[in-house]
């Protein structure tokens, strides 16, 4: 859902208060092009806004929307493909999709254009999560502004969303903290998940029931299920040397979702007009301003560190200090022969190989770049492959043609620990998809 809101406010439907039905996917199998939780939504006039696979299923998506705007009711539909039936609509890449398809405004505090409407006014940059229900039992929303500091069972719209008013103390108390346990690592962590737990009548007969199949609700409740959308403020991506190399490497992070701060000592270099489109420009001593940043708490574990500067006056000092914070990613561009030169400078600096391994220099995957647009491209593909890393997934630097296995990797359980060295950038605002047991 969180991924509509930029375009929500120039949708004239949303503007004209037409009915609306909203379409999410709550269940992704296989190879498929979106994500669990994307969505779409479906006007009563037949408009649409978002896409849930590329065009595969869009058609029998908005058919069941408007169906569902005339009934009044939720509904799941159920998306794969078959080799049988050259009619069945399915998605020719041969994964599977869940759709979980709701009216707005029709479910007890469940969401509105009203609602989608203050969201939309949340910048894409600020903290925002909604925890949605969407089991055949339930409905309804919560808007958590503040998802890193949410404590799940102080939470009385929470309580209401699962039911606990209508369960025994014992089994309220329960229930609360199986859903903590699920639902506060997805807030903290920026990720999307869907939460599956156990009615209080139980529900262990019906575990390992596929999608797209139905148990018998008599001996099988279906799980309370929540689908999870959280979004942590924008990680910083920090480029130290204003320079060609900066100037395309700028513009190529923010459209990963960064938040951009070019940094020279210089100002007849940083204040050209070339870096105007940075977030924010500074001109400091790149070490220094690193420690003030640090020392201010605006740096994090999602923090990513360019040093594009290629000067060791400015690199040795700034690497120092880099390599001593808990940084995502910290980058230094140069050949081979400065990075030993770099190395030696470092270790009689007083760093330890331990740190000088997070260091990512020559920075960028080895793609023959040699222009700075071509660096650029070799800079950002590591740091996905970085964060693609840390979220589990095996990977290699090369073309999908060449190698074998699934294309979209899958991540970790969530509750597994892993340090920040292990695990350096998942949470940037790139959303992060799982799918939890029951507990």
């Amino acid at each position: 859902m969180l991924d509509l809101m930029p375009s929500l406010k120039e949708w004239q439907p949303a503007a004209t208060g037409q009915r609306c039905a909203l379409a999410t996917v709550v269940w992704a199998g296989g190879s498929v092009p979106r994500p669990l939780g994307t969505s779409m939504l479906v006007s009563e006039a037949g408009d649409v806004l978002g896409s849930l696979s590329g065009g595969c299923v869009e058609g029998a998506v908005v058919e069941a929307a408007l169906a569902a705007l005339h009934d009044g009711g939720t509904r799941r539909e159920f998306f794969g493909y078959s080799t049988e039936d050259a009619f069945a609509v399915g998605l020719t890449c041969g994964g599977e999709l869940e759709i979980h398809i709701e009216p707005l405004g029709t479910a007890p505090g469940g969401l509105r254009l009203e609602n989608l409407r203050v969201l939309a006014g949340q910048g894409p940059g600020s903290a925002l999560a909604l925890i949605r229900r969407v089991d055949a039992h339930g409905g309804g929303a919560v808007v958590i502004p503040d998802p890193a500091s949410f404590l799940v069972e102080h939470s009385a719209e929470l309580a209401v969303l699962l039911g606990l008013p209508e369960l025994s103390p014992r089994a309220a108390a329960r229930l609360m903290r199986a859903a903590a346990a699920q639902l506060e690592p997805l807030l903290r962590g920026g990720r999307t998940g869907l939460v599956r737990l156990a009615p209080a009548e139980g529900c262990l007969s019906g575990m390992g029931v596929p999608p797209g199949q139905t148990t018998n609700s008599a001996t099988s409740p279906e799980p309370i299920t929540l689908l999870v959308e959280s979004r942590l403020p924008l990680a910083r991506l920090l480029i130290f040397g204003a320079n060609d190399f900066g100037a395309a490497l700028l513009p190529a992070a923010q459209l990963l979702g960064y938040h951009v701060t070019l940094c020279d000592a210089r100002p007849a270099f940083a204040g050209q007009s070339r870096f105007a489109g940075a977030d924010q420009v500074v001109t400091a001593w790149p070490h220094r301003y690193l420690a003030e940043e640090a020392a201010a708490g605006r740096i994090d574990a999602r923090t990513v560190a360019c040093v594009l500067t290629h000067d060791p006056k400015f690199d040795i000092p700034l690497l120092q200090t880099a390599l001593g914070l808990d940084l995502a990613y910290v980058g230094a561009m140069g050949s081979r022969r400065s990075h030993r030169q770099r190395v030696d400078s470092l270790l009689a600096a007083g760093v330890g190989p331990e740190d000088l391994s997070r260091l990512h220099s020559p920075i960028g995957l080895d793609l023959g770049a040699v222009t700075p647009a071509e660096v650029a491209v070799s800079i950002t593909a590591e740091l996905v492959a970085s964060r693609t890393r840390s979220a589990g997934a095996s990977v290699q630097a090369a073309s999908l043609k060449d190698v074998a296995g699934p294309i979209h990797g899958t991540g970790p359980i969530h509750g597994a620990g892993t340090s920040h060295k292990a695990s350096p950038i998942h949470n940037v605002n790139t959303p992060q998809h799982q799918e939890t047991p029951w507990i």
